[in-house]
């Protein structure tokens, strides 16, 4: 069992990491996680556009703000990130629609999102436990790991 105040695995004498790598291999690593956090950001904007397009027929800023929890300006200036990168557009008085390129970004996370749910819930992880873990680690998957979880369930469904 992992003890979150020691960070080790209950019965388990071995560290969490062996040696240290080099240099290059971890600047890497890390880069990886951070190039990760910023997708990780437009990610969660979209997916949520596409929920609210869905349910509601529009996403305002307000909207989005209260859902993820952050200001107003917080989340106009990322909307307007989704704007210059391709992925929304805004019209006045009616909110933000995603493009061609935004739907299909989200339709790609929810994938994502589905597929760490299910090995998540294959592994005995409460549904509530999976979704919840799941926002965070399926914007920081590889495509390789991805395809090993898809594999996986194949193979044990």
């Amino acid at each position: 069992m992992f003890d979150r105040e020691q960070e080790t695995v209950t019965g388990s004498s071995k560290p969490l990491s062996g040696p240290l790598p080099a240099a290059p291999t971890q600047a890497r690593r890390f880069s990886k996680t951070r190039i990760a956090q910023s997708a990780a950001l437009r990610e969660d904007y979209v997916e949520l556009v596409a929920d609210l397009l869905a349910v509601h027929g529009e996403a305002r800023p307000i909207d989005i703000a209260r859902r993820l929890g952050v200001s107003h300006p917080t989340a106009t200036k990322n909307i307007n990130r989704l704007k210059r990168e391709g992925f929304a557009v805004a019209k006045p008085y009616r909110g933000v629609f995603l493009t061609e390129a935004g739907q299909a970004l989200a339709e790609r996370v929810r994938a994502r999102h589905r597929l760490v749910v299910q090995v998540l819930e294959a592994l005995g992880v409460p549904i509530e436990t999976a979704e919840a873990d799941a926002e965070g680690i399926e914007h920081y998957v590889s495509g390789v790991t991805l395809n090993a979880f898809d594999r996986f369930l194949r193979k044990n469904r």
